[in-house]
């Protein structure tokens, strides 16, 4: 969402990825397995009303006819628009090639370590706290880690999914163990543990560790309140016992395991907006200094 042209190398190299990858199995003849790691955003930000089911709906159609089919998409940037379309492709390889395809819709990954990872220093997973590839929670907790005010995008009522990393290798064994059968449409899985709303993910963090939250313009173009229920009941009916935020020596050991450990290395600097979605969203940043909403 930073630049044209970022966003037709996003569409290029994703859609182009997907269709090599299915035409690939396609072509090798081989009884493959595809597991894709998509993401909770193809089913858009807005209120449905709802419960957003696993990846099919029950709908009616003209007539009176009823049918089960594919959810809608309601992407919110790019990114999220190219995870439709690959939801779109492995519908028409799965219908065409008969392709196996699972595909996970993911919610915001949190934490930085497994059960494996944890034995080695050198094993850690990334924390990317930066304004291309940070996620809210980490941004929280790299500014809750630094004493610096939590900076909340607009009112903070988005609601989003998340998950913890543990919970994410979880279910991707799952998936592998649990393949939809030759001809069976694709499967999906809504990969999430529970939804929050981004102030009370920021209280969270404020609560821990004594910081304050400073609300600011918001760079990107979404609604403001919105209200998020979503079915999970594949991966609890498999086993899944997920790590939510508030379980015990979850959040709290993040921030002080892992944010202060290493804090010395970040660039204070990154966690500012780098990425404003169209013109209107610039224009309503204009002036705004967030280095300074930063500060004690």
């Amino acid at each position: 969402m930073k630049s044209t042209k970022g966003k037709r190398y996003t569409v290029d190299n994703n859609i182009s990825g997907t269709n090599n990858v299915c035409c690939a199995v396609a072509d090798s003849g081989l009884d493959v397995h595809i597991v894709h790691l998509g993401t909770m955003g193809v089913y858009g930000y807005g209120s449905s009303g709802g419960e957003i089911p696993e990846g099919y709906i029950d709908v009616v159609l003209p007539g009176g006819r009823e049918s089960n089919i594919l959810h809608p998409a309601y992407p919110g940037s790019v990114y999220h628009a190219t995870k439709c379309l690959d939801a779109i492709m492995f519908q028409f390889y799965n219908k065409n090639d008969q392709l196996r395809v699972t595909d996970l819709h993911q919610g915001i990954v949190w934490g930085t370590n497994t059960p494996q990872t944890v034995r080695d220093e050198r094993l850690i997973n990334r924390f990317d706290y930066d304004g291309d590839y940070g996620t809210v929670l980490n941004r929280f907790l790299m500014q809750g880690g630094m004493g610096v005010p939590l900076t909340v995008y607009g009112t903070g009522g988005q609601t989003r999914g998340f998950i913890h990393i543990t919970d994410t290798t979880k279910c991707l064994e799952i998936a592998m163990e649990n393949p939809p059968k030759k001809g069976e449409r694709v499967e999906i899985f809504n990969q999430i543990a529970e939804t929050r709303r981004v102030r009370d993910v920021a209280q969270m963090v404020a609560d821990q560790t004594g910081v304050e939250m400073k609300m600011v313009p918001n760079p990107r173009q979404e609604a403001e309140e919105n209200e998020l229920d979503v079915s999970n009941q594949k991966f609890l009916g498999k086993g899944l016992n997920p790590t939510t935020l508030e379980s015990e020596n979850g959040l709290f050991s993040e921030v002080v395991d892992i944010v202060k450990k290493y804090k010395d290395r970040c660039d204070p600097k990154m966690i500012l907006p780098a990425s404003y979605w169209n013109k209107d969203r610039a224009k309503a940043c204009e002036g705004m200094d967030i280095e300074k909403h930063m500060k004690n």
